[in-house]
């Protein structure tokens, strides 16, 4: 049975389901209530939101649809440094950069999980170069304690243990699991 087929009632020894389908949608509707009340008084700023590819796909269009802002630009970025592992090489690279200006315009990335904060703190670096009138950090995960590079996350979905191994909703190991429309922490 492959990961892109898993049934979350199938009490499998391989995985244990960390957040429902259901939680996870409350949760990208509680993080749009959040980012269009914070930015409902600047409507003729450009708000770019940025999606982290490939990891940050689902996420990014659940969350994007309901953000209420009458001036929405969609980006998106890819960077890498896990490759097909488990751990990071310390050595992102950018593997798409955005098309439009970002200056004076708010901007916000979207990523599936914040790890080690290498890659979202190389992409910061390039992004606050572009002079955008504010910059901010909205991820689904946050591993807590297990970043080497401090990383400002201004809206965060979940928090989760640094140990734990994830995937669905976007998040894969080696592009297994990607499609699940859950999140299971892997053994």
């Amino acid at each position: 049975m492959s990961f892109n087929t898993v049934d979350p009632s199938d009490q499998s020894d391989k995985y244990e389901v960390l957040f429902s389908e259901e939680e996870i949608q409350q949760r990208v509707s509680e993080l749009a209530e959040e980012i269009s009340k914070d930015y409902e008084n600047d409507p003729d700023t450009p708000l770019v939101l940025i999606c982290v590819l490939n990891g940050a796909v689902f996420f990014y269009s659940d969350l994007v649809k309901q953000i209420k802002h009458p001036n929405i630009i969609c980006e998106f970025v890819s960077i890498s440094s896990y490759g097909s592992g488990k751990e990071s090489s310390r050595e992102p690279k950018i593997l798409l950069d955005t098309k439009n200006p970002l200056a004076d315009k708010n901007v916000i990335v979207i990523e599936d999980i914040i790890d080690s904060g290498y890659s979202m703190g190389a992409l910061l670096e390039i992004l606050a170069s572009k002079d955008p009138k504010s910059l901010e950090v909205c991820s689904l995960l946050v591993k807590d304690g297990r970043q080497e590079i401090e990383v400002p996350v201004g809206y965060a979905g979940f928090r989760i243990p640094r140990k734990l191994w994830v995937q669905g909703y976007g998040m894969d190991t080696g592009e297994e699991g990607r499609t699940l429309p859950f999140i299971i922490v892997i053994d």
